[in-house]
């Protein structure tokens, strides 16, 4: 594997990197069905980038326009400096690894991870050379004369994965490779796919609907719905900060309660009015200006639960409701809490093994004006 793909993680950080993907108004229509709507992207050298989203949301979609399998409505597509909008598949600089992950049965591991670069002519030699160093690269040496039907699941992924990268793709192109893998092999598989890919420092871009698979390895993802991406960021940013309603609630559990802005927009805190009449604090800069009707939310663990007996916690947001629901999970508990307007709200509890709230008993939800967000 050719040492000289590698970046560093300042690199990655400098806004001079170049793009290896860009998408410029891209749309794709099948018949009159848009099924993606007039996409922007900008996928810098290194960068391990997911597209997240539902079924039916586009997302496989523009990974086949990007891997030369469809052909966008309209649009630019570039790869580096080259349109390849209408450039077939074969003559991309991409290599593409699928769920199902087409080993060809009649062909040893050599033979399969050899694949490309036969066709490509290389020297026997070099064939052997990067083949080893694929295999050492996704932990698998000395496979070479193994059967596909010998591997396990994870195993077979790894050799598809091996196939890919030993061709040395500018991008490598993901579709959800490990949704055919049990759970626990799947997050192993994350932890590998991370480090393979910092190893050999080339641009990966993934897809998925699993949330928590997106957040586990990307440096930035976008999360799309309906053919649009409603917010491109960093894990930490769009989980933090959901720019939509869709968003909070599709990239993990989300409270959200409807109010009007009281005052403060802009400020350092403004002042939002719940829908049952309480009054909370949320950082003036996530409001517009001029936006007078919100959705306040706050994410489940980001809430204490405390009883109403006990004094308020300073500097913080609070408001009342009624446990309706709870739930043992191990490592916390899970309880929903009905909170003002009847909004049912979700709270995580680590398991300190202190006396749970009953079911019907009053309590106070309080939180930090910072860990608030507003859509």
């Amino acid at each position: 594997m050719r040492v000289s793909y590698a970046v560093r993680e300042e690199e990655l950080q400098e806004t001079s990197t170049p793009a290896d993907v860009s998408l410029r108004n891209v749309v794709k229509m099948f018949g009159d069905t848009v099924a993606v709507d007039d996409i922007t992207l900008e996928i810098p050298r290194g960068e391990f980038f997911s597209l997240l989203g539902p079924s039916g949301c586009g997302k496989t979609t523009t990974l086949g326009m990007i891997g030369g399998f469809e052909t966008p409505t309209s649009g630019t597509i570039l790869l580096g400096d080259t349109d390849v909008s209408r450039v077939p598949a074969y003559k991309r600089d991409v290599n593409t690894v699928f769920q199902s992950y087409a080993l060809f049965p009649h062909l040893d591991i050599f033979g399969n991870i050899a694949f490309g670069l036969r066709r490509k002519r290389m020297a026997k030699d070099d064939i052997a050379r990067r083949v080893a160093e694929a295999l050492r690269l996704v932990d698998l040496p000395g496979y070479e004369r193994r059967k596909v039907a010998e591997l396990s699941g994870g195993q077979q992924q790894r050799i598809a994965l091996a196939r890919a990268l030993v061709n040395e793709p500018r991008v490598l192109l993901l579709d959800e490779p490990l949704g055919a893998l049990d759970l626990k092999l799947r997050k192993q598989m994350q932890t590998e796919l991370k480090r393979i890919q910092q190893d050999v420092g080339i641009t990966f871009l993934y897809v998925t609907h699993d949330q928590e698979e997106a957040m586990a390895m990307s440096d930035r993802l976008a999360v799309m719905n309906a053919g649009k991406v409603e917010q491109c960021g960093s894990p930490r940013e769009v989980y933090e900060h959901p720019a939509t309603r869709f968003v909070a609630s599709f990239l993990g559990a989300s409270n959200l309660i409807d109010g009007r802005v009281a005052s403060g927009a802009g400020a350092a805190l403004a002042e939002v009015v719940l829908s049952g009449g309480e009054r909370v604090r949320v950082p003036g800069e996530r409001i517009a200006q001029g936006q007078s009707e919100v959705s306040v939310g706050i994410r489940p663990e980001k809430l204490h639960l405390d009883p109403v007996e006990e004094p308020a916690r300073e500097g913080h947001n609070a408001i009342t409701g009624q446990v309706t629901f709870g739930t043992y999970l191990g490592v916390s508990n899970q309880y929903v809490v009905r909170g003002p307007g009847d909004t049912d709200l979700v709270v995580y509890v680590q398991n300190l093994g202190l006396r749970a709230p009953g079911i019907g008993d009053t309590v106070r939800l309080s939180w930090l004006p910072e860990h608030t967000f507003v859509v």
